[in-house]
């Protein structure tokens, strides 16, 4: 599904309203809780996405600025030595205006310094599974811009927010992105042709009309380069693993029906790679929406509804907020063999910017060959990410609508 319409959409339109009140109070935080308003369908003049149309390469891989949200999400798993780590790079782009209200002239639209038709944020993190006498860490961050004055954009051949910058290459593209504490540099292969998700990369959401995106991906990278841990001035990690690409673009969100989504992206060793999202309803039961994708070796693939494959956590991690996350799950694609135990590089692998989510590592494990729950699974079959939304109780509408006073931190 990915992602992560209604998860990135209430982080996006909070940074709106933050932008829109400096004009007012410079010191004015982040705050979602003050524009619920505004989470429900985009406002008109936003184009929908109702069906398939062509995808054209390499004009996709650009901004798709008639559509109110889109993103650019590379998750991998890499190594350095007999050092685990993963990594998590994301691009959003959130529409303020309608196109035909956007600034196409490059006249101030707005007396405010901080008008603008995007607002743009960055995500990124590495999970680091630990050597010798270090233990796991969840390293992240996080920055947001404006599209003027070329701070942030996404074009054929470039995707970026200030320095953090993702380029195209003859034969993939190169990741950029550095913190004071941590920081990636990979060059990342295409070992797969592009998947196009859903009925050729219409991807169904929710019942209602719109409530949809164009999703595509890339599903096997081959990826190698350095990671920086502990500052700048440290030595770098010569790493190299895999990595998987997700874009997707469009004006809708997850229905007021549903709760939220458990997403998991798996490089099998057998040479297939598959991903499937559950969407939840309130009741915590599965979404007839619910989908997936196995890939073979060769590219072919197989489009999964939500009766072709099964879900079930096994054992939840609680974080410092008393949230539940299920981090342990048993996944089965019947159809194509597959019975599967995922568990975490490490448990504490949970956004605590400006969005509540977990994403982070998996190891996944032969079902048949393991302990119903996980913990002694010992046939290691492919590593991949898992995402978890909507658990926090901040995600979506209605469950924001049913909670008078948030939580501190969530």
């Amino acid at each position: 599904m990915r992602k992560t319409g209604i998860l990135l959409l209430l982080v996006l339109v909070a940074i709106v309203g933050w932008l829109n009140q400096q004009t007012k109070n410079q010191t004015q935080r982040p705050s979602g809780w003050a524009l619920s308003t505004l989470l429900g369908d985009a406002p008109d003049g936003f184009q929908r996405v109702n069906g398939p149309v062509p995808f054209e390469f390499p004009a996709d891989h650009a901004a798709h600025l008639g559509f109110r949200n889109e993103w650019w999400y590379f998750t991998g798993r890499l190594d350095a030595g007999d050092r685990e780590l993963g990594f998590q790079f994301t691009l959003f782009r959130f529409g303020v205006n309608p196109p035909d209200e956007q600034n196409q002239d490059g006249e101030d639209l707005d007396a405010s310094a901080w008008a603008s038709d995007h607002v743009w944020m960055a995500h990124l993190a590495l999970s680091d599974g630990g050597a010798a006498e270090t233990p796991p860490r969840f390293y992240q961050a996080e920055r947001f811009a404006r599209d003027t004055l070329g701070l942030a954009g996404a074009t054929e051949r470039t995707w970026w927010l200030k320095d953090w910058r993702v380029s195209a290459t003859d034969t993939g593209w190169q990741l950029e992105a550095h913190t004071d504490e941590f920081g990636l540099s990979l060059d990342l292969e295409a070992a797969r042709p592009i998947t196009l998700q859903g009925d050729e990369g219409f991807s169904q959401k929710g019942p209602e009309v719109g409530n949809a995106s164009h999703y595509y991906s890339l599903t096997r990278m081959r990826a190698s380069g350095e990671v920086t841990l502990n500052g700048p001035n440290t030595t770098p990690l010569a790493v190299d693993g895999l990595a998987w690409l997700d874009r997707e673009w469009g004006s809708g969100q997850l229905s007021d029906t549903q709760s939220g989504w458990d997403w998991f992206a798996i490089h099998l060793d057998d040479g297939r790679d598959l991903m499937v999202y559950r969407l939840r309803n309130l009741d915590d039961s599965m979404s007839a929406f619910s989908a997936g994708v196995l890939v073979e070796p060769d590219g072919t693939t197989h489009s999964l509804s939500h009766t072709d494959f099964r879900v079930e956590p096994l054992k939840r991690w609680t974080d410092s907020l008393d949230v539940a996350w299920p981090t342990h799950w048993q996944l089965a694609v019947p159809e194509h063999g597959l019975s599967l135990i995922t568990r975490p590089l490490f448990e504490d692998q949970r956004w605590t910017k400006s969005v509540a989510y977990w994403e982070g590592a998996i190891n996944v494990f032969d079902a048949d060959k393991s302990q119903i729950d996980g913990e002694n699974a010992s046939t290691q079959v492919g590593r991949g990410y898992l995402e978890l939304s909507g658990y926090s109780g901040r995600e979506t509408p209605r469950r924001r609508a049913s909670q008078k006073t948030p939580t501190q931190g969530e």
